[in-house]
């Protein structure tokens, strides 16, 4: 891919970042608030995936110097110490979901947010896929993120 078109879905990535954090301001208490536990990030423990879209790897791997962590666990490998070391550049689902939010708003915001990072690859003309983490960081879906 050309540096410069990974420039611009990097950029396009932040824009909807910022959309998706403007609408979580806005919702007051719908959101929620996270207590920063870090629980949610233990996947297996909390009973839940978290899943990314290619757009989103992009942007995650800019953010990293192009060095991705592998998940060998059913726990986010950026979560040290109960904590996110990589919270400016967490993906969507991180953004979204609250353990006190509405189901329904987070849906709904995911939905949004889903269809936002879809036209961003159709935009730049390169694969979209929605994946689980675990696939994403591990490299085994196929198109963008290998």
């Amino acid at each position: 891919m050309v540096a410069a078109v990974h420039g611009e879905i990097v950029k396009k990535v932040s824009e909807v970042y910022g959309w998706i954090d403007s609408q979580i301001l806005e919702s007051g208490r719908l959101a929620g608030k996270c207590a920063g536990c870090g629980k949610c990030c233990d996947f297996e423990a909390f009973g839940h995936k978290l899943f990314v879209t290619s757009a989103e790897v992009l942007h995650f791997s800019a953010a990293h110097g192009g060095a991705l962590k592998e998940m060998t666990l059913g726990r986010c490998p950026y979560n040290i110490g109960g904590k996110c070391a990589s919270y400016e550049s967490r993906f969507a689902g991180c953004r979204i979901f609250s353990c006190t939010g509405d189901a329904g708003f987070q849906s709904g915001l995911t939905e949004e947010a889903l269809k936002k990072f879809k036209s961003v690859c159709i935009e730049y003309n390169v694969p979209y896929r929605y994946m689980e983490l675990a696939s994403a960081l591990n490299r085994r879906e196929t198109g963008i993120c290998r």
